[in-house]
């Protein structure tokens, strides 16, 4: 199971989902908010802090992946030219996930928040976990 842990109040994350919901044309992801019990049962599971909405997440094969490595595992399962980012992985992780921090910090103020987690709509209610 791959699984896409969120920010569900983030303009900037609900955007990204939205992208990658049309990009993944096999499917092959799952999505869930960190908000979502769902996301929270999948975090803790994993050692992670649940109320921590400062990364992305991303659950493969029984290992969670964040920030910037989470991004690039993301990447490599879309179709091309996307799998070509995933040589970013050959930049040390303390550079990869600097800029992803600062992005990161600066989405709200940048982008917007919502006032409520997303909510399915019921084309893609099938691609979110319960």
């Amino acid at each position: 199971m791959r699984v896409i842990i969120f920010d569900g109040i983030c303009s900037f994350c609900n955007a990204s989902v939205d992208l990658l919901m049309r990009w993944d044309k096999n499917k092959r992801f799952r999505f869930t908010a960190n908000q979502n019990e769902s996301g929270k049962t999948l975090l803790e599971e994993a050692g992670f802090d649940s109320t921590q909405v400062e990364t992305i997440y991303y659950y493969e094969d029984g290992q969670m992946y964040t920030k910037s490595t989470a991004i690039l595992k993301i990447a490599r399962q879309l179709p091309f030219p996307f799998p070509l980012a995933y040589v970013f992985m050959v930049v040390p992780k303390f550079i990869r996930d600097g800029i992803y921090s600062f992005i990161a910090k600066n989405r709200y103020r940048w982008f917007g928040k919502r006032d409520t987690c997303r909510v399915p709509t019921p084309e893609e209610r099938a691609r979110f976990l319960a």
